[in-house]
């Protein structure tokens, strides 16, 4: 598998569009059962699964062995695996899981706007430790192996300056790290933005994003709006650049689902896929999620990322590949301290490969 370096700096739109359909009939478990059967021979139907359950919901109990059957059968998709426990929240409580009305729906989503916007104003600088477990495998198959793991330190200033240095790779302790405007120099796929330029460009103005309530969720305990979204190509200029025998990039649009928080409008969790991709460019998806917590730097609060999934998929020699770079953000303190390797540090879970292949 040929090596491919990828880094995707992520802008964002922002308008307002509503739907308030009747809901179908809920899966059955039949239904279910069936669907999970099909997408074990073709992977392909993942978004497919995911948007039956989404939309419908499930009319049945969700059983230990449900959880087992759908982890063996969709080869331990967490996006499966996370789509089928909100759908069971919703049925066990229903009245909590009812859409809004399109005035909260609007209401929700004008002060999440208002309170990103101005948190992002606020921002410290920060410095703060990511661990990074990247592995590849052949697009669909969802049967990563690993590659290779890194500490990486990330100093972050207030003007939206991201500086990285590599700690360590594979548990080796890097004897003279040199700190670099990106990792991307370590070979690979690598991203950056997530820590303000994702929310920020997500919600100015200018960027015309165009929402639609989708559904309701919690999220570490915390009562969520779910919204679609979508920015066309002009207005997200999403960059994605390819560095291999040959360097290329390509501006695209976006779609993806941002979960804001009911009582304080934070946002809690943004998934993206880039849309509006080039016929030739070699990178056919770019897709990626990020969850949000808060954390402490000097003695104040901040929402900041917790956990991000970045996956690209890449046309080489005909066959088609995916890379996943699961990063964990570790350990924020105020600008200038020394980031350490700490013994649990090296403790990145790295990715099986299914048995079953």
């Amino acid at each position: 598998m040929k090596k491919i370096t990828a880094v995707i700096l992520i802008l964002f739109s922002i308008n307002l569009a509503f739907s308030q359909q009747a809901q179908p009939k809920p899966l059955t478990q039949t239904e279910y059962v069936k669907m999970l059967y099909e997408l074990d021979k073709n992977s392909g139907k993942k978004d497919e699964v995911i948007e039956a359950i989404r939309k419908r919901g499930i009319g049945f109990e969700l059983t230990d062995g449900l959880r087992s059957l759908t982890t063996s059968k969709s080869r331990n998709d967490a996006d499966v695996r996370r789509t089928l426990e909100e759908a069971a929240r919703r049925k066990a409580n229903p009245e909590t899981a009812k859409l809004p009305s399109e005035k909260e729906s609007a209401e929700v989503l004008s002060k999440a706007r208002a309170v990103t916007l101005t948190a992002v104003e606020e921002m410290p600088d920060f410095v703060v430790k990511q661990q990074i477990a990247r592995s590849a495998a052949y697009a669909g198959t969802n049967n990563f192996r690993n590659l290779d793991r890194l500490i990486v330190a990330v100093s972050y200033r207030a003007e939206g300056r991201e500086e990285y240095r590599i700690l360590s790779r594979n548990g080796i302790t890097e004897t003279n790290p040199q700190l670099k405007q990106s990792y991307e120099e370590a070979g690979g796929t690598s991203s950056t933005g997530e820590f303000v330029t994702v929310l920020a460009k997500i919600f100015k103005p200018e960027s015309e994003t165009k929402f639609e309530i989708a559904d309701t969720d919690v999220i570490r305990g915390r009562r969520a709006l779910v919204y679609d979204y979508s920015i066309v190509r002009d207005k997200a200029k999403q960059i994605i650049t390819v560095a291999g025998a040959f360097d290329d990039t390509a501006i695209t649009g976006m779609k993806g689902r941002v979960w804001v928080d009911r009582e304080n409008f934070r946002v809690l969790r943004v998934e993206s896929s880039a849309t509006e991709i080039p016929e030739g460019f070699r990178i056919r998806a770019a897709n990626r999620t990020i969850d949000y917590d808060w954390v402490t730097i000097s003695d104040e609060k901040y929402l900041l990322p917790s956990l991000s999934d970045v996956r690209l998929t890449s046309k080489e020699d005909k066959r088609m590949f995916e890379t996943r770079n699961l990063i964990r953000f570790k350990d924020y303190q105020k600008y200038g301290s020394e980031v350490k390797i700490l013994d649990d540090d090296e403790e990145v879970p790295e990715e099986k490969p299914n048995q079953k292949d």
